[in-house]
């Protein structure tokens, strides 16, 4: 007997789980004051091709900055978590980083399990296709937040060698400090003693080269910021008038992280069916979309160790001033 129309009926819960946890968070965010939406649902497919793109643009140079000390110290992080059975990635992006990473520091013939866990479908076909195109691994997908992947790896959990676990495009600074370290502790919860983590964190630096990482000439970070109100429209039923919302960047140097907003060029009122919601936007009131909080290094030491890390080595581009940081749980 097939089993295709169970996997059908299977994705279709998914999907509509999803959908009713976008509406509910759509709902929740938009009432509070301010403004607010989750930057999680930047990541439809046009929202991560937009991305990649942003990824590429020679203002934003967190990516390159990245990729460049894991082909070079690749070998060498790999090797100080010998012998490695699991590879873990939150937030795979494009799967070309954790791909860099393999590449460049894998020595051991053994097959290498590695799990990719996101709420993008869009993010995790296109990591896969990426990873997919190396010899030996075995790769497992979870659309999940991060905290159930998490829990469903723990579960598979192989005997045979130790766990890494990669966080790294300095998403960490999409936490706030309270919630960055709760997030941090979420993840050591579910790693056994000596299992390690990579972390990637941009570097404060002059507040002109935040801005304009975030405001670029060609306006691609400023789509990526308005699609998310796109999303909603065809998701969720919403009639936001998109060409009625600006692009704006703020830093805020006393809480050391950069904002984006979307602010309301008119009066309007909108109508967001799924969620059953109405909201009345008063010219330049603001949706808050996103926080990305820039780190000093001995700053990302404290905040891992606080979470029951011990560190191992730390990677510094100083040119770009972005961190990976290597640790293992205790």
């Amino acid at each position: 007997m097939s089993m295709r129309p169970s996997v059908a009926r299977d994705k279709d819960i998914v999907s509509r789980a999803h959908l009713e946890a976008f509406a509910g968070d759509v709902e929740y965010y938009l009432t509070l004051t301010p403004r607010q939406l989750p930057s999680r649902y930047f990541y439809d497919a046009l929202g991560s091709a937009l991305f990649e793109a942003i990824c590429e643009l020679p203002w934003y140079r967190v990516t390159r900055a990245e990729r460049h000390l894991l082909a070079r110290h690749g070998r060498e992080i790999l090797a100080q978590i010998e012998p490695l059975s699991t590879l873990v990635e939150l937030g795979p992006g494009s799967g070309e980083k954790l791909a860099t990473l393999v590449d460049a520091g894998r020595t051991d013939p053994r097959p290498l399990r590695v799990h990719l866990i996101d709420v993008s479908a869009a993010a995790l076909d296109l990591a896969h296709r990426t990873l997919g195109a190396l010899d030996d691994l075995e790769i497992v997908s979870h659309r999940a937040e991060y905290e159930t992947g998490l829990l469903e790896v723990a579960a598979a959990r192989r005997l045979d060698g130790r766990t890494l676990t990669v966080f790294l495009g300095s998403n960490i600074g999409n936490f706030d400090p309270p919630g960055a370290d709760e997030f941090l502790r979420g993840i050591h919860a579910t790693l056994a003693p000596r299992d390690a983590l990579l972390l990637g964190t941009d570097l404060v630096k002059p507040e002109a080269d935040v801005l304009l990482a975030y405001d670029d000439p060609l306006g691609v970070t400023a789509a990526f910021n308005r699609n998310l109100l796109v999303r909603i429209n065809r998701e969720l039923g919403a009639d936001f008038d998109i060409e009625g919302f600006r692009h704006r960047v703020v830093w805020s140097e006393a809480e050391s992280r950069v904002e984006m907003h979307l602010v309301t060029a008119r009066r309007q009122l909108v109508h967001i069916p799924a969620a059953s919601l109405e909201v009345l936007f008063e010219e330049g009131e603001t949706i808050w979309t996103e926080s990305s909080y820039k780190y000093r290094t001995a700053d990302v030491i404290a905040l891992l160790e606080r979470a029951g890390f011990q560190p191992i080595e730390q990677w510094v581009d100083e040119e770009a001033r972005f961190a990976l940081t290597l640790v293992e749980a205790v």
